[in-house]
C-alpha cells in the first residue's frame, strides 16, 4: 500500500531524512523508533503532504504522491495524528470529527461519526467543547477519531501515547487494535514507549540521523547493537 522508494528530505544544509525505502502492505501495523531529531515526524510530514522531499518517490495505493496537495492525499486514503493534539477551538467534539471527514471524505456520513465516537470512548461527550472539557487521554483520542473521519486506508499516528501513564497507555493500545481491526486500516506508528511498540507491531523500522539502520520484528530489532548505540551513545561489546 505504501511504498518509499529513496526518500530524502533537506532543510538547507541540514538532511533530516536521508534515501529512506521501506514498503508497507494493506491493512498492515509498522513501529517506527528512532532517538530524537532521528527524522521520523520529518517522514510523517513528506508521507502526508506537509513538506516535499528533495529526491526519492512516495507511491500509495500504486500512485505517486509525492507532489500531491495534502487534501488530495487525505481523499486517497491517508489520515494522521499531530503530536500535540489540534482540536478545534470553540467546536464540540462532534463537529471536529465533522470538519475532518468533510475535509477528507468529501461528504458527511453521521452514523459513521458515532461509530468511531463510540469506538474511541467519546461518544458520551460528543456535544462537549473540544477544546476545554476533554483529558489529555480524551484529546489524544480526539486526533485518532479525526483521522479516521476521514475514512482513511493508512493512518500515520505520530507520538499519540505520549504523555500517558501507563495504565492509560495500555487502554489506549487496546483502543487502537480495536481501530485495526474493525476498520481494517493500516497503521504506521511513531512511538517512544518500546512496551507499547513491542505490543502492537510485528514489525519495527529503526531510523537514526534521518536514515534506517534496522528492519525487523521488535525482539529482533531491539537487540541490535546499532539501535542500542543510536539510544545509548554507547557502543556495545
Amino acid at each position: 500500500m505504501l511504498k518509499l522508494d529513496a526518500v530524502t528530505v533537506r532543510f538547507g544544509g541540514l538532511t533530516a531524512v536521508n534515501a529512506v525505502s521501506l514498503d508497507m502492505p494493506a491493512a498492515g501495523i509498522l513501529g517506527l523508533v528512532g532517538p530524537n531529531g532521528a527524522g521520523k515526524t520529518t517522514l510523517f510530514n513528506a508521507i502526508s503532504g506537509l513538506v516535499k522531499p528533495g529526491t526519492g518517490a512516495i507511491r500509495f495505493a500504486g500512485n505517486d504522491i509525492s507532489r500531491w496537495p495534502q487534501y488530495r492525499r487525505a481523499r486517497a486514503g491517508l489520515g494522521r495524528t499531530f503530536q500535540i493534539p489540534q482540536p478545534l477551538a470553540q467546536l464540540t467534539v462532534r463537529e471536529n470529527l465533522l470538519v475532518a471527514q468533510r475535509f477528507g471524505a468529501g461528504a458527511v456520513d453521521r452514523q459513521r461519526l458515532d461509530e468511531i465516537l463510540a469506538l474511541v470512548n467519546l461518544l458520551a461527550k460528543a456535544d462537549c467543547d473540544a477544546a476545554t472539557a476533554l483529558s489529555l487521554s480524551e484529546l489524544k483520542a480526539l486526533e485518532v477519531a479525526k483521522a479516521l473521519a476521514t475514512d482513511p486506508q493508512l493512518l500515520l499516528l505520530d507520538e499519540v501515547l505520549a504523555g500517558m501513564e501507563s495504565e492509560s497507555k495500555r487502554a489506549f493500545r487496546g483502543m487502537l487494535q480495536q481501530v485495526h481491526e474493525r476498520f481494517r486500516v493500516g497503521l504506521l506508528i511513531i512511538e517512544h514507549d518500546i512496551e507499547t511498540i513491542s505490543a502492537l507491531c510485528p514489525r519495527v523500522v529503526v531510523l537514526n540521523f534521518g536514515e534506517v539502520i534496522a528492519d525487523g520484528a521488535p525482539g529482533q530489532v531491539f537487540r541490535d547493537p546499532r539501535v542500542i548505540e543510536s539510544y545509548t551513545g554507547q557502543a556495545t561489546a
